[in-house]
């Protein structure tokens, strides 16, 4: 898994120099220049902000700088975080450098960050409880994602937890045309502890199930032979990826500066909504966030905040899957009490657009591809229906070059669509002066589904029909004779 870390890492890794960070292999000797990239990254937690976030920053003249912090004093506060917590958090002047250039070069974002916790902290700690996983590992969302369900990295990691595709799969994360549960706050939550809990199991020590979780147990595991078997992180840090030696220096002093925020002069917590006054319903056919805006009177873009996962707006409905929406408690009773009306609206609105739903694809399971003779990537990509970019992603390849006998992992769709609860059969193949019987219950929109490529308008002229009002046993042409 690689997160998305530069909102917080680059402070340590990134300078423009490409300078080395740790010097002649000391993991407690770092340089605090490299900490001045910190103000060319503010602007990134700055973007997007959500309905949920408060404007509100405090006067900069009225924050207590970490400078007047004797380093005693955040001595002591660590060893009571660390008595408080089975995480090893202990005392280091690369943990104080990055604490100081968090809170000298990162106040803005950091209270960004600190409004967003309001939201999505409740669901974490309420998931890590019943997981048993401690509950301080939930700022190891703010190093991975900056709290923003939809961060999305190079490498293709995504969410809050910044899961990749295949480990996504792994945890029954489903990835679709229309759905994207790694953007799913509780979904994705619950993935995270599970697998946050295997490589506890693993590892036995939360400290490495943390750096695992950045750098893959493999590589925490070879740490552990070259540093001569040690099994703690500060002792096998030199040994780790750089973005990994980083990693957990940054999610401590996430730690230590949002339980000792008010200490540091951090206004107090705002947050515009808490999860506990949203509720979910699941959803029985298909219907789009605009339909729910306009019948619900409510904003868009709160819907998009609250509902992350759904890629085209749509909460799709099928029998395979149980989707929800989530809405403001008070809208629960209103949608309940008007389910039929909504659903007939949407049914309306859906029968109107052009052009139609696209089909429900889900993002299938792994495929070891073995490179024949003449093979080349896009020969396999188009064989698979996937991007050139994306197995040279999937396999870490430096360029284009193949050879017969290698073996790639695919991750491939499934090319059968499934039908939306909205659509009565699956799609047909259409030959030339093909005609319908309309049964009770179609419409033009739903007809219009049984057949790849016929739109609702595309009836309405070839049959002379003006309306959309159907009588069943009614002959429609679907296809153009010539």
């Amino acid at each position: 898994m690689r997160p998305i870390t530069a909102l917080f890492l680059a402070l340590g890794t990134s300078l423009a120099a490409g300078q080395d960070l740790i010097k002649n292999r000391d993991s407690t000797s770092v340089e605090i220049e490299a900490f001045l990239y910190a103000s060319r990254v503010d602007s990134l937690l700055q973007q997007a902000f959500s309905p949920l976030e408060s404007a509100t920053q405090s006067d900069s003249t009225l924050v207590k700088s970490i400078s007047e912090i004797h380093t005693d004093t955040l001595k002591k506060r660590l060893q009571l975080l660390d008595a408080k917590t089975p995480l090893n958090i202990v005392y280091s002047p690369v943990l104080e450098q990055y604490i100081r250039a968090f809170l000298e070069n990162r106040r803005s974002s950091l209270e960004t960050v600190m409004s967003r916790s309001g939201y999505y902290f409740p669901l974490f700690e309420e998931v890590f409880d019943r997981e048993e996983v401690p509950l301080e590992i939930k700022y190891l969302a703010i190093v991975e994602s900056a709290l923003r369900p939809t961060a999305k990295s190079a490498a293709g990691a995504k969410g809050l937890w910044q899961f990749m595709f295949s480990t996504a799969k792994y945890y029954n994360l489903e990835v679709s045309s229309y759905v994207d549960e790694r953007f799913d706050p509780l979904r994705s939550t619950t993935a995270a502890a599970k697998y946050l809990k295997k490589l506890h199991s693993i590892f036995k020590d939360w400290d490495l199930a943390l750096a695992a979780y950045n750098a893959g147990p493999g590589n925490v595991t070879k740490a552990i032979r070259r540093s001569g078997g040690q099994t703690n992180y500060w002792n096998i840090r030199p040994f780790l990826p750089r973005e990994t030696a980083n990693y957990i220096p940054a999610f401590i002093a996430n730690l230590y500066i949002f339980e000792y925020a008010h200490a540091h002069g951090f206004p107090p917590l705002k947050t515009q909504m808490l999860m506990a006054q949203t509720d979910t319903i699941r959803i029985q056919n298909t219907i789009h966030f605009e339909h729910i805006s306009e019948f619900l009177n409510i904003d868009m873009r709160l819907l998009k905040v609250l509902n992350p996962a759904y890629k085209l707006y749509t909460v799709p409905a099928i029998k395979e899957r149980n989707y929800v929406l989530r809405l403001p408690v008070d809208l629960i009773g209103k949608f309940v009490s008007k389910e039929a009306e909504v659903y007939a609206f949407a049914q309306k609105k859906f029968e109107a657009q052009q052009p139609p739903l696209p089909k429900f694809y889900k993002m299938d399971s792994k495929v070891r591809y073995k490179v024949q003779p003449g093979d080349y990537l896009g020969k396999i990509a188009n064989k698979f229906k996937v991007r050139i970019s994306e197995i040279k992603r999937w396999n870490d390849l430096k360029n284009d070059q193949l050879k017969a006998g290698d073996r790639l992992t695919v991750y491939t769709r499934n090319l059968e669509p499934q039908l939306l609860s909205n659509s009565k059969a699956a799609t047909n193949q259409i030959t030339r002066g093909q005609t319908y019987v309309v049964e009770q219950g179609d419409s033009l929109w739903s007809i219009s589904l049984k057949f790849s490529g016929i739109s609702v308008q595309n009836l309405q002229d070839w049959n002379g029909i003006s309306g959309k009002n159907l009588k069943p046993g009614t002959k429609l042409i679907i296809s153009k004779a010539n």
